[in-house]
């Protein structure tokens, strides 16, 4: 594990060092390695003539006053040409270098974005069950502006900056050396102080707020992604009231923020009025004892004020470059953070067969639980069975499911279908081999015909049509405005729920996967409907592994097989007929439970 608290992802604890997260902004810029490479080069080069130009400031002051060794009229307008010169290739040379930056920093913030959401996606079911899906989105799009924020804060500001003002710093050195050795020492504690601010003072608090600032977002998608039921209870004005609280929040921890980087800035200016006062002093006295030229207190005006400026800005910027790590510490701790199901290095793609299924000694323990769900589970499903689970809640049925997609890994034994250990291929080949058809189906914002051929991305219009009228979706879906191109809203809130599971079963009849998997694929739907639909699985299931777990006993009397579960174990498996003629067995219990 990392130094991120893989339990919290949505809290923000356990934050990355800002070595960590530096770490991660370096592997970033060598995605264009030769881009930045050039970026820092330009703005190297206006570091260079930005330190020269109070020294061409001070030499021009000389040559207009007649101090100058050579008190020419060309002599003047060779001054005055260096002196804008240099002005100008500062500015020259950093214009070049933001125009490379921004080629470089856009196409990197979007392949690291991307990236970051692969990642997320990759984590575990229960990984994102403990997450919001609104602080995520947060943090994602924060890391996005943080990144560009390192990169100009850092080498078109604070970079630059230390080069400037060590630069005239080591000039005064070797001609004054008094002056020199204060501005050395000022900028040096200056700097140290800003760091020691920084990291000790204001990044804890910044690290609240953001956290705050996540939680905000997390709150907002938690209400709205439940709109149906916060009108349902017509609770409007209790959710306006719990994201005032946490808006409350966020407000009092920001504004501590806030006030810390205020007081930080309060530090750097009293160092900067020091460096005003003492280097004005010195070159005055230097002056007055005729140990420096009139273009040598215009020298050391200048270069105060170039310096003060970049001290101002070197305040800013590391208030910024601070900010801009502490935003983006989130997404480098989900690229560090290991993932909590991964393939096997160089795992091959599951190779479908005829869906023979094998549990072999299986344990299997949830996750903060003492006892294991299941201890040594064995159990195998032939090809072309079909398979019903039944069983009071809790019992394994939806784990069973869960453990064949590798939702989760087993402690001991295995798990095997077509031969192949399912730890042994890759996931997403794995899943594409097994269609589900949940209780609670959910949809994308997107088409009927999307959201159809979501698992056969490549189908035809004449096949999306033929599934949705095998699973009897074609008659409702012609029937809106827009057919097939209508869009279903989040989560599929614009249909109902007997709609939105025909869609299902359409986009799992699509997929034409060789295992089946209903979990109460026709609860939410008519009795005629249900007619309907069960005859279409009959059909569907032809020649395919199916499983189905019911609540419903009526729905399951065709099974080849029924196992019923109690306590993650297999208590009683037959057919219908052969379980209902059990004396008081499970199965028969639960048939009369269901007749009263």
């Amino acid at each position: 594990m990392t130094d991120l608290d893989a339990d919290a992802p949505e809290r923000g604890a356990g934050a990355l060092s800002n070595l960590s997260v530096i770490a991660f902004v370096w592997r970033q810029w060598m995605r264009k390695p030769r881009l930045y490479g050039a970026y820092v080069a330009f703005m190297a080069l206006g570091t260079i003539a930005d330190v020269f130009v109070p020294v061409a400031a001070g030499r021009l002051i000389d040559s207009i006053s007649g101090a100058s060794a050579d008190p020419s009229a060309g002599a003047h307008w060779m001054a005055l040409a260096l002196f804008l010169g240099l002005a100008a290739g500062v500015n020259i040379a950093r214009q070049i270098g933001v125009r490379i930056e921004i080629i470089a920093t856009s196409a990197v913030m979007a392949d690291m974005t991307v990236e970051a959401f692969d990642r997320v996606q990759q984590f575990s079911a229960d990984w994102h069950a403990n997450a919001f899906a609104g602080a995520l989105v947060r943090k994602i799009t924060r890391s996005m502006r943080a990144l560009e924020e390192i990169t100009m804060y850092l080498w078109a500001g604070l970079l630059p900056g230390l080069g400037v003002t060590y630069g005239l710093g080591v000039y005064m050195l070797l001609h004054w050396p008094l002056a020199g050795i204060y501005v050395l020492v000022v900028n040096t504690l200056f700097i140290i102080l800003t760091l020691l601010m920084m990291e000790r003072y204001v990044r804890p608090q910044n690290l609240v707020s953001n956290a705050r600032d996540a939680d905000l977002g997390g709150a907002v998608a938690d209400a709205l992604t439940s709109i149906t039921t916060v009108k349902g209870f017509g609770a409007e004005a209790r959710e306006t009231g719990r994201f005032a609280r946490a808006a409350g929040d966020w407000r009092r921890e920001i504004r501590t923020t806030w006030f810390r980087f205020v007081n930080t800035w309060a530090v750097q200016i009293v160092l900067v009025l020091a460096l005003q006062a003492g280097l004005a002093g010195l070159l005055l006295s230097q002056w007055q004892a005729g140990d420096a030229s009139a273009g040598d207190v215009v020298f050391a005006l200048t270069a105060f004020l170039v310096m003060a400026g970049y001290m101002r800005r070197f305040g800013e910027e590391v208030q910024s470059l601070q900010k801009g790590l502490d935003d983006l510490q989130d997404v480098a701790g989900f690229m560090a953070q290991p993932l909590q199901i991964a393939d096997a290095p160089g795992a091959p793609d599951f190779r479908p067969g005829a869906g023979v299924i094998e549990f072999d000694q299986v344990r299997f323990t949830y996750g903060g639980q003492d006892q294991p769900l299941y201890e040594d589970f064995t159990l195998t499903i032939r090809a072309g069975e079909r398979i019903a689970l039944v069983g009071p809640t809790g019992s394994g049925k939806s784990t069973f499911v869960k453990l064949i997609q590798r939702l989760h890994d087993v402690e001991r034994g295995a798990i095997r279908i077509d031969g192949q250990d399912v730890r042994s291929v890759t996931q997403a080949s794995l899943r594409r081999a097994i269609a589900v058809v949940p209780q609670d189906p959910a949809l994308f914002h997107r088409t009927l015909a999307e959201n159809i051929a979501y698992g056969s991305p490549g189908a035809s219009r004449e096949a999306i049509i033929a599934a949705a009228r095998r699973a009897r979706a074609h008659a409702f879906i012609e029937a809106l405005p827009q057919g097939y191109g209508t869009l279903v809203g989040e989560r599929g809130v614009k249909l109902s729920g007997g709609e939105r599971q025909r869609v299902a079963i359409a986009r799992a009849i699509l997929a034409d996967a060789p295992i089946l998997v209903f979990d109460e694929a026709t609860s939410s739907l008519d009795n005629e409907t249900e007619r309907d639909i069960q005859a279409a699985l009959a059909e569907v299931t032809q020649g395919k592994t199916a499983i189905v777990i019911a609540h419903r006993l009526s729905t399951i009397r065709d099974a080849d097989r029924i196992l019923v579960f109690d306590g993650g174990s297999i208590v009683e498996q037959g057919t219908h007929a052969e379980l209902s003629a059990l004396p008081g067995g499970a199965y028969r219990r639960l048939a009369q439970l269901a007749q009263t």
